[in-house]
């Protein structure tokens, strides 16, 4: 036998030497954990978001047009209720002083975009009327808010014609 020598301890097994015994400590770091708590918090938001919608409750018309893009600010939403009420967010305001509540709000914002919420019952001329205020008041940008599946008005499905 030509070659290396084993060393065998007094128990008769051949073992390879260790560091005095210390285990060198571990450098990973486990993701495990973490990814199982994002994707939690990424669940509880996207179950939460919808509810922190404005609640003012109106029966909106139906279009078929497209959803405009999301921002970075929260929306500001003013609602013309079944009843010809105003309300800014969640609050009433009557339409004598809406455009001077509109012009405070104008310039704490960056934006000038407003969602413009109406009752379906409530005739043309009153949104109308809210429009010209709301420009008045310098919001330019104003989106009208409408739930889907309403007639698409070309002939290809897309509801009631």
């Amino acid at each position: 036998m030509a070659g290396g020598v084993i060393q065998k301890d007094s128990g008769g097994s051949s073992r390879r030497r260790r560091s005095r015994g210390r285990s060198r400590p571990m450098s990973e770091i486990n993701v495990t954990p973490f990814v199982d708590v994002m994707l939690v918090l990424l669940i509880i938001f996207m179950v939460a978001a919808p509810l922190l919608t404005v609640g003012v409750p109106v029966e909106l018309p139906k279009t078929a047009a497209n959803a405009l893009p999301t921002e970075a600010e929260e929306p500001l939403t003013v609602t013309v209720t079944a009843d010809g009420g105003v309300m800014i967010q969640e609050s009433d305001v009557s339409r004598g002083e809406l455009v001077a509540r509109m012009r405070a709000i104008s310039a704490e914002r960056e934006g000038d975009r407003v969602f413009l919420r109406a009752d379906g019952s409530v005739p043309y001329s009153e949104v109308v009327q809210v429009m010209g205020a709301l420009n008045r008041a310098g919001f330019s940008n104003i989106g009208l808010v409408t739930d889907t599946g309403g007639p698409a008005l070309d002939g290809e499905g897309g509801g009631d014609q």
